[in-house]
């Protein structure tokens, strides 16, 4: 009869089958701590990265604003030497705010929902935390000025200017037109859909 192994030891054989399996599951569990161990790590990693993901989240008025709804505006995306041109539609909807970005081609790009001061995907389309970032600054930029230190206690105001400082900064050739900064970028030009572009 050939010894049985565990641990690559021979198996003892005064105890019988029963210290066989104890033997045999004992090498098991001490050969599965590490993959255990793995997973665990794994798992604090993925926490920590939604716990982070959560910090960085764009900040949200505290109300909500007063917008004049519908708007379809014209969004000029810029970084490095690259251009983007996208049409944004935002339009209320039952109790919340409709983001609907899309290309020149009419290819859906991000849609979102604001419901109760919270973000909810619209549709099928895949997570986009850029179009996220950029409908958060807009909500900001399109908040009227005698709002805004109400939605947004910590933000900058003043002649043809606001900023959220190390978030966003805005400066406006109108109301509905404006240039739209982050300090990494990229950098957007907004303005009413029809009217030409600088």
């Amino acid at each position: 009869m050939y010894p049985i192994t565990c641990r690559s030891e021979p198996a003892r054989d005064s105890g019988g089958s029963a210290n066989l399996y104890f033997e045999c599951m004992s090498a098991i569990a001490s050969r599965l701590t590490p993959t255990v161990t793995a997973l665990l790590r794994l798992v604090m990693i993925g926490a920590i990265c939604l716990l982070s993901a959560c910090a960085s989240q764009a900040p949200l008025p505290a109300g909500s604003p007063t917008l004049p709804l519908p708007l379809q505006l014209h969004i000029e995306r810029q970084q490095a030497d690259q251009r983007q041109d996208w049409l944004l539609v935002i339009q209320r909807e039952g109790p919340g705010i409709r983001w609907s970005m899309m290309d020149p081609l009419g290819i859906p790009q991000a849609r979102q929902q604001l419901i109760d001061g919270h973000w909810q995907a619209d549709g099928l389309l895949p997570p986009n935390p850029e179009a996220r970032e950029l409908f958060a600054a807009l909500l900001f930029a399109l908040t009227p000025p005698g709002e805004l230190l109400r939605n947004y206690p910590t933000a900058q105001q003043q002649d043809g200017q606001r900023s959220l400082p190390t978030r966003w900064d805005i400066r406006y050739a109108q109301p509905l037109s404006f240039e739209l900064n982050l300090p990494q970028g990229p950098h957007y030009r907004v303005s009413p859909l029809g009217e030409p572009t600088p």
